[in-house]
């Protein structure tokens, strides 16, 4: 039972509720309250700036009016008291008492091999997520703080799940995962590929299947999620069995800071020439490379757009490198499935940049993929469909990914038999 939550059971056992899926970083908090009965969004938004000064919650009204109210939120707690009084606000709220929420679900980036499911929170869990911290240092932390906070302001008694980035690519074989290092560092201290973004791929994936009318378990696909940070993931029959991030978010492919993969030599050689301590040069390759370190201009890609259109050269050197690297990487994926039915295009980026999809897919063409170019281009703010011609070999989809959708499926789909056993942190 949820105890101290409303729940109702619907036929063949399927649970009914209300979670509120929390995203939490080190000074913000985003939240979706969403009913599974239906999968409507009952309230979203966002803390920003928590611990630091001029913090305010962003929010939408169930009839869609957007509200900013700044407060102060000199931690995650009071984060959380702002969700709270959000929520069950007299004239905004979408929920007249907060009983109404069953559970909570949090994103957790780094689940290590130690999941490769959600799962219901309780000491146990939190210590392994807190002993996974080195893996994800700017995140795993974060989570914790989340569900820290979620349980002084919601009460122990109320379930909290976790939903790990890396627990969809758990099925890759070693193979792919393993590093060609001494074995013992894997045995010591699990240098491996771990892989995230994975609530996103499954949901595309799925979503993919779908759109197609065919069974997940009898398609190859390849992923591609653009955003600031980026990953793309090779699936096939439901199941990855490679994808670009790496130990942690820095491998892969050039992001809006993150340089991706590069020639191990090229980061002693610099720290060497400018006598850098391992922080600094972490730095350098988390914040200041990517399309900011080559454009000079920014991270977002829509400023380094702007300046490739004014004619700045580096910002079209950026843009070049971006679509090679991520052409480069889905032709290997191709190679490594056996082939492709379909390739999709996700996340801030790949949602809404024609020229990135346009530019990739120019690649792909020895592959038989044919792009619909005029279709493409309306493709953006919203706009989901199929972007290849009926002729291309290999479909290409644009699809808007879901990732608190994810969250809300696995927490309805999670057997709780018994009150959370979470009592303190």
């Amino acid at each position: 039972s949820l105890v101290g939550s409303e729940m109702c059971i619907r036929d063949r056992g399927t649970i009914v509720m209300k979670i509120l899926v929390i995203n939490a970083g080190s000074s913000s908090l985003k939240y979706q309250l969403i009913d599974t009965d239906n999968e409507a969004v009952l309230a979203k938004g966002n803390c920003e700036r928590i611990g630091q000064n001029g913090a305010f919650i962003g929010f939408k009204t169930p009839d869609g009016k957007k509200i900013n109210r700044k407060t102060q939120m000199l931690n995650h707690t009071q984060a959380f008291e702002a969700v709270k009084n959000a929520l069950i606000d007299p004239e905004y709220g979408a929920i007249s008492d907060l009983s109404e929420v069953s559970a909570v679900g949090h994103r957790v980036a780094q689940g290590g091999a130690y999941f490769d499911k959600s799962v219901l929170v309780n000491n146990s869990v939190i210590n392994k997520i807190r002993e996974l911290a080195p893996l994800a240092p700017l995140h795993n932390p974060a989570h914790l703080q989340g569900i820290e906070a979620c349980t002084r302001v919601f009460g122990p008694k109320v379930p909290q799940v976790a939903v790990f980035d890396t627990a969809f690519h758990q099925t890759m074989p070693e193979k792919a995962f393993m590093y060609a290092i001494p074995y013992k560092y894997y045995e010591k201290f699990g240098v491996r590929k771990y892989g995230f973004h994975g609530t996103s791929h499954r949901y595309v994936s799925e979503k993919m299947a779908d759109l197609m009318g065919r069974k997940k378990e009898e398609l190859k696909l390849i992923t591609c999620h653009i955003g600031n940070g980026s990953s793309i993931t090779a699936v096939k029959g439901g199941k990855v069995i490679d994808t670009t991030m790496g130990l942690t978010p820095l491998g892969g492919f050039m992001m809006g800071t993150r340089s991706g993969s590069l020639d191990p030599s090229v980061i002693t050689f610099i720290a060497e020439k400018e006598h850098l301590t391992p922080e600094e040069m972490s730095k350098i390759l988390n914040k200041e490379s990517g399309l900011l370190g080559i454009s000079g201009v920014s991270s977002d890609d829509r400023d380094v757009c702007a300046a490739e259109a004014d004619g700045n050269m580096r910002a079209h050197l950026a843009h070049e490198m971006l679509y090679y690297q991520i052409a480069k990487y889905i032709g290997s994926y191709y190679v490594a499935l056996g082939g492709c039915d379909g390739i999709v295009f996700t996340a801030g980026i790949g949602e809404n940049q024609p020229m990135l999809r346009e530019k990739v897919c120019d690649y792909l063409e020895c592959l038989g993929v044919k792009l619909d170019k005029e279709f493409n281009k309306q493709a953006t703010c919203g706009v989901t469909g199929t972007l290849s011609t009926p002729d291309s070999a290999i479909r290409v989809e644009l699809i808007a990914t879901d990732e608190e959708m994810v969250i809300a499926r696995d927490l309805s789909l999670i057997h709780i038999s018994e009150p959370t056993r979470l009592r303190c942190i």
